[in-house]
């Protein structure tokens, strides 16, 4: 696959994760070795929700990581701009307040929320600065971003035994569990792509976040990135 093939229209991503929306949560725990759960309660203790606290998790897909936030008596919106994905996550959980919207054009009003957070999902938006503003307009001064996303492991022999099992074994196990394994074939290549957790940084500053910070998760596997609105 070439990097070209990487640079989809939106609607055709969208359309790629509708046809994995009814599998997705159980196809994603098993290409992670059960690690997706670890990640999404680490996410949960970053976020911090609590009671009155609005928060935004873009890229929600099912609305599955919506659950933690919601549980602590916060009001959180699951955002996503695959239909499918939403139609799945509104028939599991009905009263949660479901929203189509794309990352670089939120359809929330300017600096709504206390906490924006996006896990596994600001890698297949193709403006990653667009977001990072529009996250940076939608929240409150004091607010904060939490990102969980695919990383580079920091240890260089893991790191090759990683990149093998994300081109050579990752596709077969998604053909054996996964409705469209192609979209996987897609993921693969987009996380080998991605930037590593200093040029992520890099780019939260850019887009107007100050006190940036990472913590690595899973030896690198995945980066926990944080900042905060002035």
């Amino acid at each position: 696959m070439t990097r070209a093939s990487l640079d989809k229209q939106p609607h055709e991503v969208a359309s790629m994760f509708d046809g994995v929306a009814a599998n997705y949560d159980l196809t994603n725990d098993v290409l992670s070795l059960g690690q997706a759960r670890l990640w999404r309660k680490e996410v949960a203790k970053a976020v911090d929700a609590r009671p009155a606290h609005k928060v935004l998790d873009l890229a929600a897909g099912t609305a599955t990581s919506s659950l933690p936030f919601a549980a602590t008596g916060a009001y959180v919106v699951p955002c996503d701009f695959s239909l499918g994905m939403l139609r799945e996550g509104k028939k599991r959980n009905p009263w949660l307040p479901l929203t189509a919207g794309d990352a670089t054009r939120l359809p929330f009003k300017d600096a709504v929320f206390d906490t924006v957070t996006i896990s596994f999902g600001l890698r297949n938006v193709q403006d990653t600065e667009g977001a990072l503003r529009e996250l940076y307009r939608v929240t409150k001064p004091g607010g904060q971003v939490v990102i969980c996303e695919f990383s580079q492991p920091t240890w260089a022999p893991f790191r090759t035994v990683y990149t093998e099992y994300l081109m050579r074994a990752l596709p077969p196990v998604a053909r054996a569990v996964s409705s469209n394994p192609d979209a996987y074939v897609y993921l693969a290549e987009s996380i080998r792509e991605w930037p590593d957790q200093p040029a992520l940084a890099g780019l939260l500053q850019k887009a107007g976040w100050s006190k940036v910070a990472w913590r690595n998760l899973s030896g690198g596997i995945v980066a926990l990135h944080r900042g905060v609105k002035d």
